[in-house]
């Protein structure tokens, strides 16, 4: 039972990371008996971690059909645009005032896409994290890692990605909290307009790679 156990943690975290660093991307589907006899482990366990990940909703489970990376509708990707937005500005609001913002990457020097990716992430959980609000940090670690599969999949519809995040790494770093909550909102605005754009590609990608 114990040994199931540390095998389900194993199995959880590394899908987890899995699905932030882009490995899986919306609409692909999950296969519990590739994952088990990747990590030398009956499917029970499997099971256990990808249910674990479905009750976070960074999986669906589409019964007979199987287990899928959610492949968002219009409604459902402005929705939860809108409820990061409302997240980090909500943090910016607890974290006025409060000491030095912990150090992040958003501002290093211009990459790839893939570390574009990377680095909102962290920018994103720094800006949550320094707010000492553990449920607040939680729910923006939540929509962090269900919007990560997106990103990645839709980085290249994105001009100027690089230049975007400094200046919002800038505006963290500086403590200009008015400035940046200005520049959250036109992130997300510039986002929910692409949005019809951004679920046409997901699902030509899907149908692209069943």
């Amino acid at each position: 039972m114990r040994a199931n156990h540390s095998k389900s943690a194993l199995v959880y975290r590394q899908v987890r990371r899995a699905l932030r660093s882009g490995l899986y991307l919306p609409g692909q589907r999950i296969d519990p008996g590739t994952l088990a006899a990747e990590f030398n482990t009956s499917p029970t366990p499997v099971r256990s971690a990808l249910y674990r990940l479905v009750g976070e909703g960074l999986i669906d489970d589409h019964a007979r059909n199987g287990l899928h990376v959610p492949l968002f509708t219009e409604v459902a990707l402005r929705d939860l645009y809108d409820w990061m937005e409302r997240l980090l500005l909500a943090a910016c609001d607890l974290c006025d005032g409060q000491g030095v913002p912990v150090h992040t990457d958003s501002d290093a020097a211009p990459g790839d896409d893939g570390e574009v990716v990377k680095r909102t992430w962290k920018l994103f959980d720094a800006i949550a994290d320094a707010t000492a609000y553990r449920p607040l940090h939680q729910a923006v670690r939540q929509a962090n890692d269900r919007l990560a599969p997106v990103r990645w999949a839709k980085r290249a519809l994105i001009a100027h990605a690089d230049d975007e995040l400094a200046g919002l790494g800038g505006y963290w770093r500086e403590r200009n909290i008015p400035a940046l909550k200005a520049a959250l909102r036109e992130y997300h605005a510039r986002r929910k307009l692409l949005v019809p754009r951004i679920v046409a590609l997901l699902v030509d990608h899907r149908d692209q790679h069943p």
